[in-house]
């Protein structure tokens, strides 16, 4: 699983089986885990995170989504 990014405690990985689906990130924090689509920005699993964590989230992935899917192709070579 490597880490792309750690921040506000929140931790945004990939899973080493991922490469067969579209680019998506997973972000995890105090035992809740959650999984984007990125390209266009969208909820594939939600968690059981706070509304608020949720909205932070997003907030870190629209920033971040161009990094996200740098690191994406880079590691899946897709």
């Amino acid at each position: 699983m490597p880490t792309v990014l750690e921040i506000e405690g929140f931790r945004f990985f990939f899973y080493s089986g991922d490469r067969n689906e579209p680019p998506h990130i997973h972000v995890r924090k105090s035992g809740n885990e959650a999984k984007l689509w990125l390209n266009p920005i969208r909820t594939a699993t939600l968690g059981r995170f706070k509304p608020s964590e949720l909205r932070r989230i997003m907030d870190i992935v629209e920033t971040n989504e161009d990094y996200f899917l740098e690191q994406w192709h880079g590691r899946f070579n897709r």
